[in-house]
């Protein structure tokens, strides 16, 4: 508390003379500054001080005589003492006329003492008493000043000191971070560089099953102290073993420095089985905590030039791990099939987007003809992508890492769009044209791919029943009720659908008895082989009659040869598409009539041989 100009300040008088209390009350009492206190012996002085024990700073002096029976200067000292808390308390002390008058003012360190001789005049005491008050506040103002200060720095000392530690530590948990992780693998790394016999390393990736489920159902206050509870755990368990960081939310690292992979394995081993163990209760509740655990060497590849390397290829195995069952420990292999796809995917992204930016797509067109008329029914749509070198790549090479990395959607939209527009800008004469548009697997699940097709045909005045959507039967079936209610949707637009790859799953005819399609293509592995294979010829055959039954039509893909024209005939399959019909090509064009008439006359000829 700083000092206040406006407050009465406390004065204690101590003088075993009447008279001469008397004379000092009535030199200061008219000053409505003081507060005087009386004492006639030493027992009251000190009792009135002790009433400000808690508060010494406001007594702003004592006047004390020096015949007050019991006085010792010392004693008061002590009392005085409080200079570790800034309070100095001034001393007048009246002299006896037996004592010769020295009117002097002692400051001794932490005591303010002035001598005033009992004959004083009023101006010598009001002089004294304001002074010595006003020394007072200042030097406890200072002091208040100084003390804030010195508090302001060790505050901004314990700040820094947090914010370094924070710097190589997670706030939580108080393990390393990963950068720290990273600078004590570069370490290694350059010891190794310069070691031709170094000794092998491996870090541990260690990644909590499900566990955001705990931070969804319970809270993330919850969450938290399940980490903790995890630290602990895993903490005996390495009983000071390894260098142990956490990585991200749920994701640790324990790096093994000088240990082989065997004993890694163990020490993982040791780590998921503590973990399965181990319950963590909530209330009434005990959930089940799992790991799976990915493991990387030092000597797992050629060269690992940044500690990176090694984190990533640890995180991979425990992909690995989870892919494979979770709760389990997994080796990094370089050959694993899902890392090469991740390393795939890691590629084809940006590939991707820039083919998006610079226009790099385009579209082309396979013919699907009448097998009994030899007209073109309609031609299904099939996206391409030219690389920078003007290679044109198929789109096995980058759908499936479209997919997996969130890109599908917008290449839906892309073919969608790019074929309305397409057929809005065919000239009259080939205004009868229909096309059709392969959706893929999570098409449905796009809530905005609905309005774009309304808007599309609103805008290009594109007569919907030109459209044909694709849907193979392994998307349909992987969300039935969302698949089928778009379907609808979409088919009150106007739109057509076809199930695509019929017969490629174990429930087909149940589904094409759900899904209003109107038209079924059945899949190219019964085609390819149907000349030579009876079973093929019976299932195609069974397909086709079950469609007919429910008023769709079939399609064959894959068709590649007269004899298998010939057999989709005889069966009553009423359309195909093959190479041996056309390849997708860029440019549109009919297919030529009198081509496909000679195809189907050949056909008919191996009919009539047969």
């Amino acid at each position: 508390m700083l000092f206040n100009p406006q407050k009465q300040e406390v004065i204690i008088i101590a003088d075993p003379d009447d008279s001469s209390l008397v004379r000092i009350k009535a030199e200061l009492q008219n000053k409505d500054l003081y507060n005087l206190k009386f004492a006639v012996n030493d027992t009251e002085m000190y009792g009135i001080i002790r009433e400000y024990y808690e508060s010494p700073e406001e007594i702003g002096l004592v006047i004390v005589s020096d015949d007050l029976p019991g006085f010792q200067l010392e004693s008061l000292y002590k009392f005085f003492s409080h200079g570790d808390h800034g309070i100095f308390i001034p001393l007048i002390i009246l002299k006896n006329d037996s004592f010769p008058a020295c009117n002097e003012w002692k400051p001794d360190g932490q005591h303010l003492i002035f001598h005033l001789a009992k004959n004083y005049s009023s101006i010598e005491l009001q002089m004294a008493v304001n002074f010595f008050i006003c020394l007072k506040n200042e030097k406890y103002i200072r002091y208040k000043q100084q003390e804030r200060l010195l508090t302001e720095l060790s505050e901004r000392k314990l700040v820094d000191a947090k914010l370094k530690y924070l710097v190589g530590h997670d706030e939580l948990t108080g393990l390393l971070n990963r950068s720290s992780l990273e600078q004590h693998i570069r370490l290694t790394l350059n010891r190794n560089s310069n070691n031709k016999f170094s000794q092998d390393s491996v870090l541990l990736f260690i990644d909590l099953d499900r566990f955001s489920l705990i931070n969804e159902l319970e809270s993330f206050d919850v969450g938290d102290r399940l980490l903790i509870e995890i630290i602990s755990l895993i903490r005996n368990v390495l009983n000071n073993v390894g260098l142990f960081a956490r990585i991200d939310s749920d994701k640790f690292g324990l790096y093994l420095e000088n240990c082989s992979v065997s004993q890694a394995e163990a020490w993982s081993e040791k780590i998921r089985k503590s973990l399965d163990d181990f319950r963590f209760v909530i209330g009434t509740i005990a959930y089940s905590i799992t790991a799976s655990i990915g493991l990387s060497s030092l000597n797992s590849a050629k060269s690992l030039p940044h500690p990176h390397e090694l984190i990533f290829q640890a995180h991979q195995a425990c992909c690995m791990a989870k892919t494979n069952g979770r709760n389990m420990v997994w080796k990094y292999n370089n050959d694993d099939t899902i890392i090469r796809e991740r390393h795939r995917d890691i590629y084809w992204v940006p590939i991707i987007r820039d083919a998006f930016l610079n226009k790099r797509f385009f579209l082309v067109f396979q013919p699907i003809v009448n097998l009994t008329t030899g007209s073109v029914s309609h031609y299904e749509v099939l996206i391409r992508l030219r690389s920078e070198e003007g290679l044109v790549i198929g789109p096995s090479e980058f759908i499936p890492a479209a997919e997996r990395m969130g890109l599908i959607h917008c290449i839906d939209l892309w073919v969608v769009e790019n074929t309305i527009d397409y057929l809005a800008a065919l000239p009259a004469e080939l205004s009868h044209i229909s096309l059709a548009i392969n959706l893929s697997s999570v098409a449905f699940q796009d809530e905005s791919l609905l309005p774009m097709i309304k808007q599309k045909l609103e805008m290009t005045f594109v007569r919907a029943e030109r459209i044909i959507f694709e849907i193979t039967e392994t998307a349909a079936v992987n969300n039935f009720k969302q698949t089928r209610s778009m379907i609808h949707q979409i088919r009150a637009l106007g739109c057509r659908f076809a199930l695509d790859d019929f017969g490629a799953g174990f429930c087909s005819f149940n589904y094409l008895k759900s899904f209003p399609v109107d038209h079924v293509k059945i899949d190219g592995q019964f085609i390819q082989n149907l000349t030579n294979d009876e079973t093929d010829q019976m299932l195609v055959l069974s397909m086709h009659q079950i469609a007919k039954k429910m008023g769709k039509r079939t399609i064959a893909e894959f068709v590649e040869c007269p004899q298998t024209i010939k057999l989709l005939r005889d069966i009553g399959v009423n359309y195909g598409q093959g190479y041996i019909f056309g390849k997708p090509s860029e440019q549109f064009l009919e297919q030529d009539t009198f081509q496909i008439n000679h195809i189907l006359h050949t056909a008919d000829l191996h009919s009539i041989e047969s």
